[in-house]
């Protein structure tokens, strides 16, 4: 059976930037089978990688700075992350998601199946809240990791 992390990424305080700690907390509510663990990895940066090395599959969900419109949900591989079609800066985080895949994957211990959900931020205004841009777009996200494990389910 893989072993599957989904890790929501993201600072609560600053409204849409939070959205990945939003999806997981509404995940967590679900009953998974015991190999699906779901993390509010926050704004652990490196810290966050014993939450998801030595695991099979990683789904990571976080706002993104990218080509778009706000609310857009965007879906990016292990290869567009780490090697080719994306920027460096995936979120706005200091030390981010890339930075911690790159460092466990150097020491060999990165999931093998990797998949960035990003959500382009309507807002980084101080609030607990998502705005409305960010509440449909929590929506989609869901419905994409419904998706992704369904054939695990």
């Amino acid at each position: 059976m893989k072993k599957i992390v989904i890790m929501g990424v993201g600072n609560l305080l600053l409204s849409d930037e939070g959205i990945g700690v939003h999806a997981v907390q509404e995940l967590s509510k679900r009953n998974y089978p015991d190999n699906i663990e779901v993390y509010d990895g926050g704004t652990l940066g490196l810290l966050s990688g014993p939450l998801f090395e030595n695991r099979d599959l990683l789904v990571v969900i976080d706002s993104v700075e990218a080509e778009g419109e706000p609310g857009d949900v965007i879906t990016y591989s292990k290869d567009e992350i780490m090697y080719s079609s994306i920027p460096l800066k995936l979120s706005p985080h200091q030390i981010g998601v890339q930075e911690t895949l790159l460092i466990s994957e150097l020491r060999g211990e990165c999931p093998e199946d990797v998949i960035f959900i990003g959500v382009i931020p309507d807002s980084y205004s101080s609030s607990t809240e998502l705005t409305e841009t960010g509440k449909n777009a929590l929506k989609k996200v869901l419905a994409e990791v419904d998706k992704i494990l369904a054939p695990y389910l």
